[in-house]
């Protein structure tokens, strides 16, 4: 049966714990983290980046912010505080440091500068873009809102400052359906336009059948390209095994999993529920990542990349730091409304 459960684990971020380093390969308690996707011959020059950023994060009093979906190299071992993008710019406005390097693509970094307007953000590699963002634009939301009058606006934060600022409200796909029904009641409607990820949109009207959901045809690269043939096959292969599959993959392919939640939601279910094998119908690295915090869990691992999120590497990070390159910039006008529709979402509870 399927457990659709937007809300349950929704985004949270958690710190990665520090320990002192000693004895045989450089860094040793971070190569135990990344050891079954770095050969040993590999890690000496990984452990002389990774001991460069950290220098460099002590000079400049910065963190660095690591996606669910980052490599495990960067994921494991520079990543000062790791989740869901919404859950690390929260976390940021926190986090004692002046400069935050955003380990993921540009609109995470843009969402950390807009909670975090006084603190420096750097983004790593400027072209790691979304491919979901990519497809809407603020004038689109315009032309919407001309079609739709008085309808409001609910967009994923998986969005562009821009877009985020001709929006009512943002969500998360964590917490899309509690906002929907939240902004329904304020505004005394019952449709609301939820933007720009068609399959998340699609997932939620299920949650909420007495809101009607005008959607976009927006969508994740990565999540599109999953078909239900897909979850049958590896169910052949691997029987008794539990999927898991985030809500921006198409809905007949969330009807095949147990599970639909966000990246968070996935990540809670692997702990509460010990399933003895698991899949992770997601971005591949949030398989590996995961993966270490249960070595007790056997993770089948499909591998659609973000060739995005591939973009952000540790000698960039470094690049970053020692160059203060990439900082962040939002028009001021676009960045106060931009931060109303995400403070907004913040307030629902």
């Amino acid at each position: 049966m399927l457990d659709i459960n937007f809300a349950h684990g929704e985004e949270t971020a958690r710190p990665v714990p520090r320990e002192p380093a000693g004895g045989g390969l450089p860094l040793p308690h971070l190569y135990a983290r990344v050891s079954k996707h770095v050969l040993p011959g590999e890690w000496p020059a990984i452990a002389s980046e990774v001991e460069a950023i950290e220098r460099l994060k002590r000079q400049r009093n910065a963190v660095v912010l690591g996606h669910n979906y980052q490599a495990p190299e960067i994921f494991n071992t520079v990543a000062d505080i790791v989740g869901d993008s919404l859950a690390l710019a929260r976390e940021a406005v926190t986090v004692d440091a002046d400069v935050i390097v955003l380990a993921g693509v540009h609109f995470m970094a843009e969402t950390a500068k807009l909670l975090n307007p006084s603190k420096t953000v750097l983004i790593p590699d400027s072209d790691a873009g979304c491919s979901l963002a990519s497809s809407i634009t603020g004038a689109d939301i315009r032309l919407l809102r001309s079609r739709y009058p008085g309808i409001p606006v609910v967009t994923y934060v998986n969005t562009s400052a821009e877009v985020k600022a001709e929006s009512d409200y943002c969500c998360t796909s964590g917490n899309a359906a509690k906002v929907v029904r939240h902004v329904a009641r304020e505004w005394g409607v019952n449709r609301v336009l939820m933007l720009p990820d068609e399959y998340l949109a699609q997932n939620v009207q299920k949650d909420v059948p007495e809101i009607e959901l005008i959607a976009w045809k927006g969508h994740c690269e990565v999540h599109e390209r999953f078909t239900p043939q897909d979850i049958r096959d590896l169910r052949d292969i691997h029987p008794g095994l539990v999927v898991l599959a985030h809500p921006e993959c198409p809905p007949e392919v969330v009807a095949e999993a147990d599970f639909a939640g966000s990246t968070a939601a996935m990540a809670d279910y692997v702990g509460d529920r010990k399933p003895g094998r698991v899949v992770l119908i997601t971005e591949c690295s949030m398989a590996d990542n995961v993966s270490v915090q249960h070595p007790d869990v056997d993770f089948v691992r499909p591998c659609n990349l973000c060739p995005h999120m591939r973009r952000i590497t540790l000698p960039k990070i470094r690049h970053a730091l020692e160059t203060m390159s990439g900082a962040v910039e939002i028009d001021p006008a676009i960045a106060g409304r931009a931060r109303a529709a995400v403070e907004r979402m913040l307030a629902v509870r």
